[in-house]
């Protein structure tokens, strides 16, 4: 036997998305939005000691989120920013931001994350909640923007290479006339010079799996840089 078909003999198998999600994790309302229900993790799981670089990868699809939440709210608290219109969820983790949209009106929905795991948990949150979303999990960042309205990105301001690089991408939804809102709890990397205030919240964050810490959870607009700069 060769030394690649021992590996192969000896690797574990890959593990199906659908059916990880539904074993180890309950459907549950979201904190501070009851009307939406997604799969979370629990304390009973230990779902959020999995480590980088396992397959699978961390679960942050399983955790409520503070911009996410913060930008599920204020679609909540005004539709009109959604309805009858195309909206690109940008790292859609659970889906949740989608769904508050197609929830409020919106005409359509596309959810967009690299991990295999955020798009399946988006696809049976969405079905879950009685929406049509659809996921992608193509690096969406990497081309231009697709054909939307409004871009809502929750949460994707954490690192500073990808926070660089959502912000390329933002800068070309903006030249392409499209409306870009960001949620965030003031994470490390969020680029305020270019963002301007519309609301707060205080929801709770990633990894609070019970939902008892709220924090600042903010809805920005994403503005275009004064003088190119």
């Amino acid at each position: 036997m060769t030394a690649a078909a021992r590996s192969r003999k000896t690797r574990p198998p890959r593990l199906d998305p659908l059916a990880f999600i539904r074993e180890n994790t309950r459907l549950a309302p979201v904190p501070s939005q009851p009307d939406i229900r997604i799969h979370m993790a629990h304390e009973a799981t230990g779902l959020w000691r999995i480590a980088e670089g396992s397959d699978p990868p961390p679960p942050y699809w399983a955790f409520p989120w503070a911009g996410g939440l913060a930008l599920a709210r204020y679609v909540a608290d005004h539709p009109e920013i959604v309805r009858s219109r195309r909206i690109l969820d940008l790292g859609t983790g659970s889906g949740l931001v989608a769904i508050a949209a197609m929830k409020q009106g919106a005409a359509s929905a596309l959810a967009g994350d690299v991990d295999p795991y955020a798009v399946a948990a988006a696809t049976l949150n969405a079905a879950a909640n009685d929406v049509a979303i659809t996921v992608t999990g193509r690096d969406l960042t990497g081309g231009p923007p697709p054909a939307v309205d409004v871009v809502l990105v929750g949460d994707l301001f954490y690192e500073a290479a990808l926070a660089a690089r959502v912000a390329r991408f933002l800068d070309g939804c903006l030249a392409a006339g499209i409306e870009v809102l960001v949620g965030d709890p003031h994470r490390a990397y969020l680029p305020l010079e270019r963002l301007r205030l519309i609301a707060e919240y205080a929801v709770p964050d990633v990894g609070d799996v019970e939902g008892r810490t709220p924090r600042p959870g903010a809805v920005f607009a994403f503005v275009a840089a004064v003088n190119g700069g």
